[in-house]
Formats: structure tokens, C-alpha cells, sequence
């Protein structure tokens, strides 16, 4: 039996794993900032591990709730969430690349892989993307599956994978917590309207 792990160093603030969504203090943002919370812990994520300091603007080693709130502050302008949220890979694209490019980083790239492809294709992409320690943020629309209610219609980060022989398991981190499951499962939503990964790399010179 083969088995593969890899787990990011994911950071804490107070006493959740990345941010929490229920701290919001601005009601659209408690209600529909999640595409913004995976863009911040995407940011303080590649300062703290890539050195890309201009990402955030406070210090990435030492966290708090007064700092992320003005930070999420900040990213809300390029991931502000609409009635339906910010529910398309194009939208969080454009929104991302306009903050990296505000930030002067030019040496990174996005695309999005849509839900449409298979999830093999995706588990290829988020290992690649997880063993080059980077987040891989996740959009998950309708689900067929009552177990995966909590993460319909959200956007949260992947910061892990486990494989067991042909399983795949995904860390799911969102709310401040974790969850591990499945992709073959989480992929197959049952649905024709589709969310999708992020795709984030360095451009090569």
C-alpha cells in the first residue's frame, strides 16, 4: 500500500488556524467574505514562507486580529463579495492579479482549473501546487452531498494531501479550522455549474 503526505505550515491567529470568518466585524464580509480570507491567508502565507513581504503589509510573524481586519480591509477592494458572492474563477482572477500587481509582484502567475475537468486532473495540480508550498484556494458551488453543506458556495484553502493508493484526500482549512476529505467527492459535485481551483505559480525567467 502506497501512501503519501504533505502538510503546509499553516499559520494561527488567537486561537483559529488562519483566519475566521465569524470575526468580521462588517456584516458583507462576515456574511460573503470568504474569496477574500483565502486571498489574505494566501498573501501572509507566501510572506511568511516565500519572503514576498510586500504581500502584507504588517508583519507576517506576528499575527493578530487588528491587522488582518485592516488588511481584509484592503483586499476587500479587489474581492469585494456581491449578492452571489464572488462565485466564478474569472472574477477571483482578476481580483487576485490586480492585487499582486498593486503589491509590485510580478513574478508569479494565475489561472484557474475549471470543475468541469476531472478530478485526477486536479489532484495532479493541487500536489504539484502543495509540494511547491503554496495554498491552493478552492470554490466550491452546489454539492449534491448533505455531508459538504458547510462548504457550498465557499471559497476556503487547500493546504494538504494524502494519498492512499487511488484515494486522495484534500486538507480543507476554513472558519479556522481543518477538515480532510475527500476529492474524488468534493470534485464531483453532481452539479453542471461548476467552481474549480486556483492555479498560482512563478514565472519561469
Amino acid at each position: 500500500m502506497s501512501h503519501i503526505k504533505k502538510e503546509l505550515d499553516y499559520f494561527h491567529i488567537h486561537n483559529g488556524l488562519g483566519w475566521n470568518q465569524n470575526w468580521f466585524l462588517d456584516w458583507s464580509m462576515y456574511d460573503g467574505g470568504c474569496g477574500a480570507v483565502t486571498a489574505c491567508d494566501l498573501c501572509i502565507h507566501l510572506a511568511r514562507q516565500k519572503g514576498m513581504n510586500a504581500l502584507y503589509p504588517y508583519n507576517a510573524y506576528n499575527l493578530n486580529k487588528k491587522d488582518y481586519l485592516e488588511f481584509s480591509s484592503i483586499m476587500k477592494s479587489y474581492l469585494h463579495p456581491s449578492w452571489q458572492g464572488i462565485d466564478t474563477l474569472e472574477r477571483y482572477l482578476a481580483g487576485l492579479r490586480a492585487y499582486f500587481h498593486h503589491s509590485g509582484i510580478n513574478i508569479l502567475e494565475t489561472e484557474g482549473l475549471s470543475g468541469t475537468l476531472s478530478w485526477q486532473k486536479a489532484a495532479k495540480q493541487i500536489q504539484e501546487q502543495i509540494d511547491s508550498d503554496i495554498l491552493v484556494p478552492f470554490l466550491l458551488l452546489y454539492h449534491k452531498n448533505y455531508a459538504l453543506k458547510d462548504f457550498q458556495w465557499h471559497w476556503f484553502n487547500l493546504a494538504g494531501y494524502e494519498i492512499f493508493d487511488t484515494e486522495f484526500y484534500v486538507k480543507a482549512v476554513t472558519y479556522g479550522n481543518f477538515w480532510w476529505l475527500n476529492l474524488q467527492e468534493l470534485w464531483n459535485t453532481g452539479y453542471r455549474k461548476k467552481g474549480g481551483i486556483i492555479h498560482i505559480f512563478f514565472i519561469e525567467n
